[in-house]
């Protein structure tokens, strides 16, 4: 009896031992393999095979995040592989919004294929923002630009520009900045061609025509679908400010010319007036020569004493005459 209730605890036991190993072992295997993801796919429709998702947890790639896309995927109708999704998020792609963006284009009636939308996000764009740019046009407002027309008049034009994203065109087309450049460009050229300032105020279509007509989305990510004229204000006279300019350049000019002759007069001046004390010096020096030379004629006997007393008297008698001369001649003009 006793050995009966032996075995039959000693069975029990090992009965609790196999059921908790059997329990361990079926905890480990939800631990380590995906099967809740397994199933959710399972039971979703979009069948993935384990192998497949132990394959990618060894890869340590979010499994859950690449199966949520590819469920979120099939139910919207669309034909996706998972590896196309695997391959896209080991390249460091964003599955999440490539998926939203393919759904997005199926819903619109875009053609937009898989490997474009990979493209497109793996080139550090949007594609799910190109997708609504594309359904739904967005403005792109350029600031205010100051452009001059002929006249000299300054014009600030401020502009509101329509685009909507071009697919296609998304990789290697240029972006937002290129088409504000261009615009900004278009505007500067169609003010700086007008005669005069009123034709661009009273006609800012002008401006909205001869822009469109460049065809300034070409090689952009989007196309321009209007350029509207959202104001426009008188600047400064742009023209009147450079003659004044001008003018006083020329005003610099003519007195630094000036100056430069009163120099050269004041430099002529003081040189004759050197040359003059020069020719005084030389004239006092011959004067003082004089006397030796009478002397010299005297001692040699070339004239005679006589002769030098009539020489004195001449000078005196010239010397007489001029000073009377030059008191007529005051006179005179004291009376005037």
């Amino acid at each position: 009896m006793n050995l009966n209730l032996l075995g039959m605890a000693t069975w029990q036991i090992v009965m609790l031992v196999v059921l908790g190993v059997l329990v361990l072992a079926f905890a480990i295997i939800l631990v380590i393999l995906p099967v809740k993801i397994w199933f959710i796919a399972l039971v979703s429709g979009s069948h993935i095979s384990m192998g497949r998702l132990i394959g990618m947890k060894l890869r340590k790639i979010n499994v859950k995040q690449i199966v949520d896309a590819y469920i979120k995927a099939k139910k919207a109708g669309l034909t996706v592989d998972i590896v196309e999704l695997e391959t896209h998020d080991m390249a460091g792609g964003n599955v999440e919004k490539v998926v939203d963006a393919l759904i997005s284009a199926h819903s619109a009636k875009i053609a937009l294929s898989i490997d474009s939308a990979k493209a497109i996000d793996l080139a550090g764009r949007d594609v799910l923002g190109a997708v609504k740019d594309s359904v739904t046009p967005k403005v792109i407002e350029t600031g205010t630009i100051a452009a001059i027309a002929k006249d000299g008049i300054e014009l600030k034009v401020k502009a509101r520009v329509t685009v909507k994203a071009n697919i296609q065109r998304i990789v290697g087309g240029a972006g937002e900045e290129t088409i504000i450049a261009r615009v900004g460009e278009g505007i500067v050229t169609t003010v700086g061609s007008a005669e005069v300032y009123e034709v661009v105020l009273e006609n800012p279509d002008l401006i909205s025509k001869t822009v469109l007509s460049k065809g300034l989305d070409v090689g952009t990510a989007y196309e321009i679908l209007s350029i509207d004229i959202a104001d426009i204000d008188v600047g400064n006279n742009v023209g009147a400010k450079l003659a004044m300019d001008e003018a006083d350049a020329e005003k610099i000019m003519s007195q630094a010319k000036a100056e430069e002759r009163r120099a050269m007069a004041e430099a002529n001046e003081q040189e004759m007036r050197a040359r003059k004390e020069e020719m005084r010096a030389m004239y006092i020096a011959a004067e003082a020569e004089v006397p030796k030379a009478m002397a010299n004629a005297i001692k040699d006997g070339k004239i005679g004493v006589m002769d030098y007393y009539r020489m004195q008297n001449l000078i005196s008698d010239t010397a007489m005459r001029n000073a009377l001369a030059s008191g007529d001649s005051n006179k005179k003009k004291s009376d005037y």
